[in-house]
């Protein structure tokens, strides 16, 4: 028990510091979003780009990981969707973003952490992969049937393809397929670019989590109990669960099964809190409020699901 909280007290201690950071006025919103550019756009694409550019591109490649990834995360959208016509009668627009509490985890800032601490033979791949399916699949379907339920204009193919070209200006997607580009051509950075590089990752992990801690003070929690304990259910509960059951699926239909480590990573990745741009995407339709208290509650309840898990996936 006290491997697993060494492995995950760390990284909670320091969201704690972001938290306390900000309560006592030492860093305010302005410049905590400073903080958060800095990672989106230089520290994490420069770590994905450190770590993935020494592997092979058939290591980092691994279909049964995507396609499990992939489908139980829609499993559990499609849940959450049917679920959110419940919770929410007669507002369209916040029904999907509802799934994507339920659906879309936090592999850049939190996960990637912990996978580094616990499963660091495999943390880079593991990340790249859920980028890949996050930013490709998941959150362009699920933003363009936000946009179908403000409008009944324009089609659901035609904002998916919008949002899925905007990605070519996203730093981290642009890393991933930089470094594919390195493997694949057997080129190696210039020794001092390299350093560059490697100085700039070194800083992406602390500096998220504390940008995390400073983000989630002075979330607001009245009026939505309702849609954020389904919301923090689905995300820590279920989606793991689905994440596991598809595995197991994929396996006995005759897709090559997961090393240990790698599988480990797939379950831990559905376990993990919302991903921390939850609250200012739903901001796009008013739906703020709710998403930014989810955010909190499975941030914060994420440290016992995951210690648990953890303890249950250790051979």
């Amino acid at each position: 028990m006290l491997d697993i909280l060494s492995t995950t007290a760390p990284i909670y201690l320091a969201i704690a510091v972001g938290y306390f950071a900000a309560r006592f006025g030492l860093f305010d919103k302005a410049g905590l979003r400073v903080m958060g550019k800095f990672v989106i756009y230089i520290a994490l694409p420069a770590m994905l780009l450190n770590a993935l550019m020494q592997r092979r591109v058939d290591e980092m490649l691994n279909v049964t990981y995507v396609l499990v990834y992939a489908a139980g995360s829609l499993i559990n959208m499609a849940v959450a969707l049917w679920w959110a016509r419940r919770l929410a009668p007669g507002e369209p627009t916040a029904r999907p973003y509802i799934a994507l509490g339920m659906s879309c985890s936090n592999s850049g800032f939190v996960g990637f952490p912990i996978m580094l601490l616990a499963l660091p033979a495999v943390a880079d791949i593991a990340l790249a992969l859920n980028m890949l399916v996050e930013n490709i699949l998941l959150l362009p379907l699920l933003l363009s049937l936000a946009e179908q339920g403000e409008s009944s204009g324009g089609s659901r193919l035609g904002n998916i393809g919008q949002t899925i070209w905007r990605l070519r200006k996203n730093p981290l997607i642009v890393a991933i397929f930089v470094a594919f580009g390195l493997s694949l051509l057997e080129v190696k950075l210039p020794a001092a670019l390299g350093r560059t590089v490697s100085l700039f990752a070194q800083a992406s992990i602390a500096v998220a989590l504390f940008v995390i801690g400073g983000t989630l003070y002075g979330m607001p929690f009245k009026g939505v109990k309702a849609r954020v304990f389904s919301i923090t259910a689905g995300k820590l509960l279920l989606h793991p669960l689905l994440i596991w059951l598809a595995l197991s699926a994929a396996v006995a239909l005759g897709l090559p099964a997961l090393p240990t480590e790698l599988r480990s990573a797939l379950i831990l990745t559905g376990a993990l809190p919302i991903m921390s741009i939850y609250p200012i995407l739903a901001m796009r339709h008013g739906h703020e409020g709710f998403a930014a208290a989810a955010l909190l509650a499975t941030t914060t309840l994420s440290f016992f699901t995951l210690s648990a898990l953890i303890g249950l996936l250790q051979p």
